[in-house]
């Protein structure tokens, strides 16, 4: 039982955290004699009318010895513990007991697991991580795309083959061949040794994530308070948050970008880098390395000590697998958001979408042209999938206005 002992108070009471749906300090025996009570009333009023029960506790009826006035087991109450020790003491306990009441001790012990923690059996035994509902319970559609997916980041020992890099090549007409983009990656990982793995979902551990796109439905939602309460708050290209506060929040722990859509980082934000052509790495090495004679880098966006590349393997299986090849590639905030559910435990998605007048714009922008769509990336397809995982329970999607 998720919870165990409260560690100031006696075995006879049981702790389980509200937060994880439990009920707080209860007292067991409080507990089982309110569930033996139901489970008593429910047997008496089913057995007149359930033939196979009336039978089963007729035969279970213990026979009355000469001179025993006592009532049988079946008129006393299931909790009379006084009665139990008198059946111990008489040798009687060996015979009396029988499958009907193992099935209600049971009964009583999943019961008081399900008020005590706020979880059924089957829940439990997908328990990967401390939230109150997990990412991967109860869903075999979800579990299985979340398993074709490969590793999310590029590091030396988990380089792209060079059948990633022609599915990627034409994303941004790449004119670079296999060999040149290799030996730029490998000017790369000397240079900086990029952040590979993800953290696994642990028992012990409930991750929050926001992935804050840039739609321009934020404007007036209000949503900041909400999205800086989350652990990791993942900000894609340059959806700025200064005078927006109120809208979009002050936090940002990670950040998607790639060289045309950069901003300048602090010290402390991940740099989820997108690379889209070979060229980019070229930028990204540019923004890293220190100047001249190691004077200060005036290029310098990010800490290179927390720089994460994304595979181009990646954006081929979000493309695949959950876009169904539509259009021409992902868009970087799609990415995001599947990349999260690799990373967090719970996952809240703000910022995605046209605007209450069907508008695909940014918050931050004056929209100007109001034609403008979603050039090469699949813009409802991902707008249905988000819906999709939000009707699942997989994401809570935030709308706007």
């Amino acid at each position: 039982m998720h919870g165990g002992f409260h560690p100031k108070s006696s075995t006879l009471r049981l702790y389980a955290k509200r937060k994880e749906g439990g009920r707080g300090l209860v007292s067991v025996s409080t507990t089982v004699q309110d569930e033996t009570t139901n489970i008593q009333e429910y047997i008496g009023k089913m057995a007149p009318t359930d033939r196979v029960l009336s039978e089963y506790l007729r035969q279970q009826k213990p026979k009355k010895e000469e001179g025993d006035e006592e009532p049988s087991w079946k008129d006393r109450p299931l909790h009379d513990w006084n009665s139990i020790k008198m059946y111990f003491k008489r040798g009687k306990f060996r015979v009396h007991i029988s499958p009907l009441l193992n099935i209600t001790a049971i009964v009583l012990v999943s019961i008081l697991l399900w008020n005590l923690s706020g979880y059924t059996f089957c829940h439990q035994e997908s328990r990967l991580c401390a939230c109150h509902k997990c990412l991967t319970d109860s869903d075999p559609w979800f579990n299985y795309i979340i398993s074709e997916s490969p590793k999310p980041f590029m590091s030396q020992k988990h380089k792209p083959s060079e059948e990633d890099f022609n599915w990627w090549k034409p994303l941004q007409r790449e004119k670079q061949n296999f060999t040149v983009y290799n030996k730029t990656l490998e000017r790369v990982f000397q240079t900086i040794t990029p952040i590979a793995d993800v953290e696994e979902p642990r028992p012990d551990r409930c991750k929050s994530c926001a992935v804050v796109g840039n739609s321009g439905n934020l404007r007036g939602s209000q949503y900041g308070p909400l999205i800086d309460f989350h652990d990791i708050v993942i900000r894609v290209n340059r959806g700025m948050t200064k005078g927006f506060e109120r809208d979009v929040g002050t936090k940002t722990t990670h950040r998607v970008m790639y060289p045309e859509s950069s901003t300048r980082l602090d010290n402390k934000t991940h740099l989820l880098f997108f690379p889209f052509k070979t060229p980019d790495f070229l930028w990204l090495l540019k923004s890293l390395i220190p100047g001249e004679n190691g004077a200060p880098n005036s290029n310098k966006i990010t800490n290179k000590d927390l720089v994460s590349i994304l595979h181009p393997a990646f954006m081929k299986y979000v493309h695949d697998v959950w876009l169904r090849k539509k259009a021409a590639y992902p868009s970087t905030g799609f990415l995001a958001v599947v990349l999260s559910l690799l990373m967090c435990d719970e996952v809240n998605v703000f910022g995605f979408g046209a605007d209450s007048e069907g508008n695909w714009n940014h918050y931050f922008e004056i929209l100007k042209n109001k034609r403008l769509k979603t050039g090469g990336h699949p813009g409802e397809e991902e707008y249905k999938m988000l819906v999709k995982l939000h009707m699942r329970k997989k994401i809570v999607f935030f709308k706007g206005w």
